[in-house]
């Protein structure tokens, strides 16, 4: 955590826009981009993962200059390595689809954008409306760290503390990694997940989510776009492991990482 890199964006003017997950999904990127028009936005890392053209992600979140913080997959395919870091348990479902996902990012990010990916920052801070928030990816003790919206507070306190003791005292935190999209308190201090934009929230629905920081809170919206496309770039890709299923059901591959809460409630298998 001594080591976290910081990045200071200052005082922003007007809403944020934030966004995480991409997961290579340009379809969604660019239905997003002609949401946000002019707005400020702000990116809580895996800009690349499930989808079919982790590249054009990059190129079009770049050529916007747009602040992003370092995921576990930028942090994974700036240093070259064989997995994507997300925290899945070894074997588990989604353990094994990453293997057909990652290597396809691996392959499709170059030498330069993977140079940017390396320079990215840990933590980005920011005031908005008057309120000084931060943002990370996952955790600020560890990347990868899955927190939901049923974990304990004591979970968010533990986050919250360590990286106050960073950057000092805040009113808000922004996070991502769980593809989830919420909003919580604890001790005082907002949390808000801005889920995936490039993948639905394991809901039965198309649409993805992303969060607009107002001056009357945190607003976690949804957004459509060009599924179609989205699904026929995956299969042109060769991505057919699952996830591109997910796009059309809206339900995830496995539940393998998710909390029995927030699984699905099976059928009753009561006979008649």
């Amino acid at each position: 955590m001594g080591g976290s890199v910081v990045r200071d964006l200052g005082a922003l003017e007007g809403d944020l826009w934030v966004m995480g997950g991409v997961c290579s999904n340009l379809h969604a990127l660019r239905a997003f981009i002609d949401l946000a028009g002019d707005s400020e936005v702000l990116c809580t890392g895996d800009l690349v993962a499930y989808c079919g053209d982790p590249a054009g992600v990059v190129a079009e979140v770049r050529a916007r200059g747009w602040p992003v913080v370092a995921g576990n997959c930028e942090r994974q395919i700036a240093d070259g390595a064989l997995d994507c870091g997300c925290g899945f348990g070894e074997g588990t479902t989604c353990d094994l689809l990453s293997r057909g996902w990652y290597i396809h990012a691996l392959t499709e990010i170059g030498p330069e954008p993977r140079g940017w990916m390396a320079e990215l920052p840990d933590i980005v801070t920011f005031s908005v409306h008057g309120q000084r928030w931060a943002a990370i990816h996952g955790g600020v003790t560890a990347i990868n760290r899955f927190l939901w919206p049923t974990s304990n507070d004591v979970e968010f306190l533990h986050e919250i503390r360590n990286l106050q003791d960073i950057v000092g005292p805040l009113h808000g935190v922004v996070s991502g990694h769980s593809g989830l999209a919420f909003a919580r308190d604890a001790g005082g201090v907002h949390w808000v997940n801005a889920g995936a934009l490039g993948v639905p929230p394991h809901d039965g629905g198309q649409a993805t989510r992303y969060v607009v920081l107002g001056e009357a809170g945190p607003q976690i919206q949804m957004l459509e776009y060009d599924v179609v496309g989205a699904v026929a770039a995956m299969r042109s890709a060769g991505l057919v492991q699952g996830y591109e299923r997910t796009l059309e059901t809206g339900w995830w591959p496995s539940e393998d990482i998710l909390p029995k809460d927030l699984r699905r409630i099976q059928p009753s298998r009561a006979s008649g």
